[in-house]
């Protein structure tokens, strides 16, 4: 686990060269070069205390008193409005600056105010990480906080304020010339900070980010995205199923690894075509926990293999039980899974994982996953994503020759029509994950108005009209329209209300598509996968939450 700490402070490092960096950019600049020279090393360490502060409680605490990601970064930015006050009126900054004298001997100067400057970019600065941090919140999620998880945070923390503290120092040594203005320095350090504070409040630096190169993802792809990393990143939290060690265990003569006891299926708040199971009650069965979701079109894809093998081998000893993980806010709704169970003629039984009780125990991360567990009730295959139907197949066999089933239905081995060429990455709208956008600086939970880009690169997309962007949608209002450069095969789009979206392709107009309701929609089917530049135009009230591409 040691290696972790060198890896978590270089993604830091990294982090703090991304553009996330821009609007805390300013703040560190204005705050350094109008105090004394331990200002700096204060900042610095402000933002190391509560960027791991946050990091290790603050999921914990935030979901307590339930304010989201997008208000805990408004809260920071509140605290650097009062910390810009505090440039403006000295006053207040005596004030602020008095509980701190007990820290020193020496006299505070801009201590007390460097530290909460800092704390307050801790703050900000939190949702800003890559893998590393993913990592490390989930664990505090999951109240998993040890020895090494604290380590690697401050690991991580300190890397990120390093680069700020040489900035600040960089933005000292330029102030020095401007002493015999101090205070001038001073008021407009204090205004710069107050104008980021409200930018950072508005979301509309996201905007500003989107707009800019990755130009450090190369990077932290590098670092924190081979496959080395992740494992030990999963461990963190006692590791995946996958992760386990194989025992020698077998059932019967089958060749399969056991991946020890399947989890318990917990708080789950509905079932759908069957009374309320447990992995217990199903001892002496076959079973495959489907984790998925009725929107994911990657679920939908398998979902005929999943049908056929509970039509062929439920009489037999299977059972399938779909562990619906929602993605979105509508599929927590009973009523839409229940009608999206039925349009979809699913006939096993589904179980409603609306608090992620059941995914947590598996420690599952994906839609669609699959876990295969034998009659003793032990994992004995596991299956991420999309294909490999004929292995899966063949592995429940062997599960039900070995539990005593003789007289098997025929192996059909239908063909794997998973898709393998290259196409337009999974692309979400809402501004909490959106993809490769390219248009007007966005405008976050309200509505404003956007326009086109003169053109858009390959798997980009802009909005144009009005539209109020969300943290995981977008809302429809006056002449909304979208226009995404894509390629693919086929084009899908998760649509939630009522109304209708005009279809134009290539500059040709391909009909309307009617919404009835909050779910997948397909928007566009070619023979082959190629380029294409896909308009739409959506009724005022829709909402529009990820594409994907088959």
């Amino acid at each position: 686990m040691i290696v972790l700490l060198p890896i978590a402070f270089v993604a830091g490092v990294i982090t703090a060269f991304t553009p996330c960096i821009l609007p805390v950019l300013p703040i560190i600049l204005a705050g350094a070069s109008s105090g004394t020279k331990r200002r700096p090393y204060a900042i610095a360490a402000g933002l190391v205390t509560t960027f791991t502060a946050f990091l290790l409680a603050g999921a914990w605490l935030w979901s307590l008193v339930g304010v989201g990601e997008k208000h805990q970064v408004q809260i920071g930015a509140v605290s650097l409005l009062v910390l810009a006050l505090i440039l403006l009126v000295p006053k207040i900054g005596k004030l602020v600056e008095r509980p701190f004298l007990i820290l020193t001997r020496r006299r505070a100067g801009d201590l007390g105010g460097g530290f909460l400057l800092g704390a307050s970019l801790g703050l900000v600065f939190v949702p800003c990480g890559g893998p590393v941090l993913a990592a490390l919140t989930a664990n505090v999620a999951t109240s998993r906080v040890g020895g090494w998880i604290v380590a690697i945070a401050i690991a991580y923390a300190i890397g990120a304020a390093l680069p700020m503290l040489a900035i600040a120092h960089g933005s000292r040594r330029a102030a020095a010339g401007l002493r015999r203005h101090a205070e001038a320095v001073r008021v407009a350090g204090g205004v710069l900070m107050a104008v980021s504070a409200v930018v950072i409040y508005n979301g509309w630096a996201e905007g500003l980010q989107t707009t800019l190169p990755p130009w450090a993802h190369w990077a932290q792809d590098a670092v924190e995205g081979n496959s080395a990393v992740r494992t030990r990143l999963d461990s963190l939290g006692g590791g995946r199923p996958t992760a386990l060690v194989a025992r020698t265990a077998h059932l019967g003569k089958v060749p399969l690894e056991d991946y020890g006891t399947a989890p318990e299926l917990q708080q789950i708040s509905n079932w759908i075509n069957s009374p309320a199971l447990s992995m217990r009650s199903l001892r002496g069965k076959v079973v495959l926990v489907d984790f998925w979701t009725y929107s994911c079109i990657n679920c939908l894809r398998t979902l005929p293999y999943l049908k056929a093998w509970d039509e062929r081998y439920r009489t037999q000893g299977l059972v399938i039980v779909g562990v619906h993980s929602p993605e979105f806010a509508f599929e927590h709704d009973l009523g839409n899974v229940h009608a999206a169970v039925k349009r979809l003629g699913v006939r096993y039984p589904v179980a409603l994982d609306n608090k992620f009780g059941t995914w947590q125990a598996y420690h599952n991360q994906y839609w669609p996953a699959d876990y295969l567990v034998d009659q003793l009730g032990h994992v004995r295959d596991i299956h991420f994503g999309e294909g490999a139907y004929a292995e899966t197949e063949h592995d429940i066999r062997l599960l039900l020759r070995a539990g005593g089933t003789s007289d098997l239905a025929k192996d059909v081995r239908e063909p794997d029509r998973t898709p393998t060429e290259t196409r337009t990455p999974e692309s979400y709208l809402g501004y909490s994950r959106i993809g490769d956008y390219r248009g007007s600086p966005l405008k976050s939970d309200r509505p404003a108005s956007y326009r086109f880009p003169q053109s858009l690169p390959r798997d980009s997309f802009a909005y144009a009209g009005t539209w109020t962007v969300a943290g995981e949608r977008i809302v429809a209002g006056a002449a909304a329209r979208l226009r995404f450069h894509f390629h693919a095969h086929d084009v899908h789009l998760v649509i939630a209300g009522h109304g209708s979206v005009g279809v134009t392709l290539d500059g040709q107009t391909q009909g309307s598509v009617a919404v009835d309701g909050d779910r997948l929609y397909t928007l566009a089917t070619e023979d082959r996968a190629r380029d294409g530049v896909l308009e739409l135009r959506f009724t005022p009230g829709l909402a529009a939450y990820a594409f994907t591409f088959g």
